[in-house]
Parts: C-alpha cells; sequence; structure tokens
C-alpha cells in the first residue's frame, strides 16, 4: 500500500493554499513553499485534501486553481456553509498502520505480556528520543517559542479563558465524556451541568479544570517531581474514585486495562520505584517536546494510580509548555480510537510509533487554533505582568469579602500603597479598579474564585 502523507507535509500545503485569496495554481504553490516538494509530489498531496474536503478545485488541466475552502467561505456573498470534518483517522505512516492493524486484532490472537521495566530503563534523557529531530524542530517552529524573557505561564494565561474550556472538553471527550462542547463551556462559567448527564461527568470536567488552574498559576513551581504529579492525580481525581484516600497517591492494588492483553506492574514498592525513576528520567530531558511526548508515553504505561492515569499524562505533557511560554496541547480533534490505539501500541508492543504521529498532529491542530486566538489578544502588557499576582490576590480578597465599590476603592488604593513609586502605585490602582469593573460569570475564574464567592459578591456589587 502507498505511504500515508505525513500531517506536517499536508499542513504545510493547506497553510500556502491560505496565502492565495483567488485560489493557486500547483506552480503558485511550488513557488510560495519554503522547501517545495517534487510536483508530482505536491500533486498527490493536493488531491488528498480535495479528498478530505479542506481544498477546493476549480477548473481543469493547467490552468486548475486549489482554494482554501475556509478562505472561499470569508470571500463569497452569500457565505457558503463548507466545514472541513474532523477525520475519522488521521493518515499515518506504514510504520504506524502496522501498530494500528495489531492492536485492533482481536483480543484472543494479541499475546497478553507484563510490564517492561527495561523499556524505561533503557531510555536515556538527551540520548534517547522518541521524536525524531525533524519533528522536533518542526514542532519548535509551530510552539512558537519567544526568545524574550517573560514569567513562566504568561502564555498559558493569556489564553486560559478558552485552554479551560477546549482541555476540559477534549480530555475528558477522550475519556468518553458525553458532554458537548457548549453544555462544557456552561458548566465552567459556573451554570448547570448538562442535561441527561450523570454526575461523574460533571465531576470529571470540573476536575480538568481544577487541575488546569493548578498547573497555570502555579507555572513557575509545577515541574516532574511527585509534588506536581500527586497533586495533580488528586485534582483530576477528586470524588471519583471508589477509595478516595487514593487520590493523590501511588497506587497499592493491582489494576487492569480494559480492551488490552497488557498487565501493569504490580507490587507497591516496585511501582514506587519505578514512577521516581521515570520522574528523574522526566525531569532531565531538555527538549520540551521530547519531555512532553515522553510523559504521555510512560505515565500511563506504569498506570501509578489507581485511575485517571492517562488524564494525568495528558495534562502533564502540559507541563513543559506551560513553563516556557510555548502553545499548550489541548487534543483539540483528535480521534479517541487513534489516541487509544496509539496507547495500545505503547502497552502492547513498547512502540510509539502511532501514539507520535498522534501526539504530532494534536500539536499541530492546538498551534493554529491557538495562534488565531492570539491573534486578537495582542501581546501581554509587561506592567501587568510584574504585578499579576498582587493583582490577583487584590480582586481575590475584594469578591471573598464581598466589598462594595466604595470599600472596595479604599482597599484597592490602600494595597496600591505596597508600590512604592507613585506613578505604579496609581497605574496598579487604576488597572485593579478596572479590572473589578470587568469581572463577569465567563472571566472571574482566572483569580482561583468559586463560582459561589462570586455570585455573592456581585449580588452587592451591582
Amino acid at each position: 500500500m502507498p505511504r500515508p502523507t505525513p500531517t506536517f507535509q499536508l499542513l504545510s500545503v493547506q497553510r500556502t493554499a491560505g496565502l492565495f485569496p483567488n485560489g493557486a495554481t500547483v506552480s503558485d504553490l511550488l513557488g510560495a513553499m519554503k522547501n517545495p516538494p517534487a510536483r508530482r509530489s505536491l500533486q498527490r498531496w493536493i488531491a488528498q485534501l480535495v479528498a478530505e474536503g479542506i481544498l477546493e478545485q476549480e477548473g481543469e488541466g493547467r490552468t486548475t486553481r486549489y482554494h482554501l475552502i475556509e478562505t472561499m467561505r470569508l470571500n463569497e456573498t452569500p457565505p457558503r456553509q463548507v466545514v472541513a470534518a474532523t477525520p475519522v483517522e488521521i493518515s499515518v505512516s506504514s510504520e504506524s498502520d502496522t501498530v494500528r492493524d495489531a492492536v485492533r486484532m482481536p483480543r484472543i490472537h494479541r499475546k497478553p505480556v507484563g510490564y517492561n521495566l527495561d523499556f524505561l530503563r533503557d531510555y536515556i534523557p538527551n540520548r534517547t528520543f522518541y521524536l525524531p529531530s525533524s519533528a522536533r524542530a518542526h514542532l519548535a517552529a509551530i510552539g512558537d517559542a519567544r526568545e524574550e524573557e517573560l514569567p513562566a505561564g504568561t502564555r498559558a494565561r493569556q489564553l486560559l479563558g478558552r485552554l479551560l474550556i477546549d482541555l476540559s472538553w477534549n480530555s475528558s471527550r477522550l475519556e468518553g465524556n458525553t458532554y458537548s462542547l457548549l453544555e462544557t463551556e456552561r458548566l465552567l462559567e459556573g451554570g448547570p451541568g448538562g442535561e441527561g448527564r450523570n454526575a461523574r461527568e460533571t465531576q470529571m470536567i470540573l476536575n480538568h479544570k481544577q487541575a488546569i488552574e493548578m498547573l497555570v498559576q502555579d507555572a513557575e513551581q509545577i515541574g516532574f517531581n511527585r509534588y506536581t504529579l500527586l497533586n495533580l492525580h488528586a485534582a483530576l481525581a477528586e470524588n471519583l474514585l471508589d477509595n478516595a484516600a487514593a487520590a493523590g497517591r501511588l497506587r497499592e492494588i493491582a489494576v487492569g486495562i480494559d480492551g488490552s492483553v497488557f498487565h501493569p506492574m504490580e507490587g507497591p514498592q516496585r511501582i514506587e520505584e519505578a514512577f521516581d525513576l521515570l520522574l528523574r528520567k522526566a525531569s532531565k530531558i531538555r527538549d520540551p517536546f521530547e519531555q512532553a511526548f515522553f510523559a504521555m508515553v510512560q505515565l500511563p504505561y506504569l498506570q501509578p494510580f489507581e485511575d485517571v492515569n492517562k488524564r494525568v499524562s495528558r495534562l502533564a505533557a502540559n507541563i513543559p509548555f506551560i513553563r516556557l511560554n510555548l502553545c499548550p496541547l489541548s487534543f483539540v480533534d483528535v480521534p479517541q480510537r487513534d489516541y487509544i490505539d496509539g496507547l495500545l501500541g505503547v502497552y502492547e508492543l513498547n512502540r510509539v510509533d502511532l501514539l507520535r504521529e498522534v501526539f504530532v498532529w494534536a500539536y499541530e491542530r492546538s498551534c493554529a487554533r491557538y495562534a488565531a486566538i492570539r491573534q486578537t489578544l495582542g501581546e501581554p502588557d509587561p506592567f501587568r505582568l510584574r504585578h499579576r499576582k498582587l493583582l490577583g490576590e487584590v480582586i481575590a480578597a475584594v469578591v471573598r469579602a464581598r466589598m462594595d465599590r466604595q470599600a472596595a476603592s479604599t482597599f484597592v488604593r490602600k494595597e496600591s500603597l505596597k508600590l512604592t513609586d507613585a506613578t505604579e502605585s496609581h497605574r496598579f490602582a487604576e488597572m485593579a479598579e478596572i479590572e473589578l469593573s470587568s469581572l463577569h460569570e465567563g472571566n472571574f475564574a482566572r483569580f482561583l474564585i468559586r463560582p459561589s464567592e462570586f455570585a455573592a459578591w456581585r449580588a452587592g456589587w451591582k
């Protein structure tokens, strides 16, 4: 069978086509691409994008032009309702197809396997790489690494409102959660749970919100250490485990994997030793993308907790992105079947091929989404960055004390005097008062304010 086109090559063609609002010929595309492929290869990739509904063909022969459908829609009157559908499966390489075929065989034909500690032991940080250098360079380019020094978590805080919704929904969706995106958004803004949804699904999404806020607010302290991983598990597992005491603790019981012939490691001491080894290796990895993918591979493979291991790995993968102000990974549009098949390849074959292509595809998708969002946000205000901690404390204190406007104004002026420079003090007070006046049900969560606290304060503020 022909080798499927790697996702990044298709994305390159798609982006180049977007530069031509009136459509582009094959020659136009070849001339505009930074590293143009052979003409025949480009024609094959274009045909695939046309078949997937991403490009539209106009004309025939040498004058044929190809339009990026989203671009056409923006320039037509009346607008056409053309939307590129999320693929049922991600287009992957022949190596990944081999993994996919192997893990989709009936269980009776798959050989039972146990945890292979050598799979972890043999990984040498900064010498062993699950992601090839070309993939790491590609992800670094689209992840938008910046040269200027910014406090850890700046980019994630800038995107927090959208990230809370996207990552909470997509990570829960990969667990089989049936909430819609709009229901998730309403719930996270303090609204009621989705109609017909059970309490477990509601709790799962709220736990994601709490865990994401923890990572973003503590961006300077988080890392691949016990403090971060155990507290991350505790947040994600709250009120979801049969044994409530197991939240934030390594497991002491045997567990199984539904739909798999893989049997995770057993024995509390062995699990603890392997967990510590995993953290030591992860913390030494210098490349943020390799570090993120290492977490997505090794954490669920070890199954260090009684449950919620995959959720921990997906959020832990964002640790280096949050700390280094790279685009976050929110698993936008990732097909559940491909993600699970990728994990089964790790569990049963110790092969990362398929999961790696899912990871790269998912990060490309996330980057495209947040690049558009960031364009509307502009660059962060340096003054706000310097004083964001004090600002957060002041806003939260006003809300929790249910201050009215007069009391809040007095309190803000008093707190602003902590800045000894008179000009900065005045500017801080003005910024805080504007922030208080702008608080609404869709943005108060970034100050770690509970819905009940906001509602009680808002009633008196009005």
